[in-house]
């Protein structure tokens, strides 16, 4: 059974977010298997894909270290890269059915481009502890699956050093749900995008994410009516790393842009 770690919204290696994808699969594995395996790797998301009849279409599924989640945009972005780049699929459009409905990914001349449910934030007062837990007061807090903080600058944006055991307790305790937060400002003039975020998601079992799709789900439509343009450029400043999305809000979905790296190329001696 092969595996292949593929660098996600990555403009060259060594950047974006990693992601291990395993070959496709006849039947799904037994799920202790597959987190097992993503324990094992140690990566953000390992993403298992399942073959059907129709040989664009795969079943998708993502683990993190810690557990399942319902959606994964870099793992998806890594998935059809491999199925583009290393498996050969001849096709114009994959898709995906995953927890979060179909999921499609289709080559473009400068990478790939993933259709996405769009999952605009509202506005809350901020919750008590999160400008604790963040070490700066956020000038607007917003909530959908996950907690989001707008901070005054980029320069607040890339010196935070969050507490992350208060930081999941706060946005577990706000959102009712896994304890994630994302972070976001205005990129500083003469950048070469539009925004600038980063996400923790302690509740997924992973202190900081390089690259995270489904974060953009949110702060496109929320960037796309503060700075009045539906294609935006984000840049996710994970220290060291950093990834690259160019997002287009339509409506009730979003289109996320990106690259990807294939970085191994590996053997799993072990099966199902």
């Amino acid at each position: 059974m092969r595996q292949w770690t593929v660098d996600a919204f990555a403009n060259a290696p060594f950047r974006g977010n990693q992601a291990c994808v395993v070959e496709p699969m006849a039947v799904w594995p037994q799920e202790s298997w597959m987190q097992a395996l993503a324990a094992e790797n140690n990566q953000a998301e390992t993403a298992f894909l399942l073959r059907t009849d129709d040989p664009a279409r795969f079943g998708l599924r993502w683990f993190t270290p810690a557990l399942e989640v319902p959606l994964c945009g870099h793992a998806t972005l890594a998935s059809g890269h491999v199925l583009f780049s290393e498996l050969g699929v001849e096709t114009d459009l994959l898709t995906f059915d995953t927890k979060s409905g179909p999921l499609t990914v289709r080559c473009t001349p400068s990478g790939y481009e993933m259709d996405f449910p769009a999952q605009a934030p509202r506005r809350i007062e901020t919750p008590k502890g999160l400008a604790e837990a963040l070490g700066v007061e956020p000038q607007e807090v917003w909530i959908s699956t996950y907690l989001v903080a707008v901070l005054q600058d980029e320069a607040e944006v890339r010196g935070l050093a969050p507490d992350l055991v208060a930081l999941e307790a706060v946005s577990a305790g706000a959102t009712g749900g896994r304890g994630n937060v994302g972070v976001i400002a205005k990129a500083d003039r003469g950048r070469p995008y539009d925004v600038v975020d980063r996400f923790f998601a302690p509740g997924s079992g992973v202190a900081e994410d390089p690259a995270t799709g489904s974060l953009h789900c949110i702060v496109s439509p929320l960037y796309s009516e503060k700075l009045e343009r539906a294609c935006l450029s984000f840049h996710q400043a994970y220290p060291g790393r950093g990834g690259d999305l160019e997002c287009e809000h339509r409506g009730d979905r979003v289109l996320l842009r990106g690259r990807a790296v294939t970085m191994v190329a590996s053997t799993l001696r072990i099966t199902s």
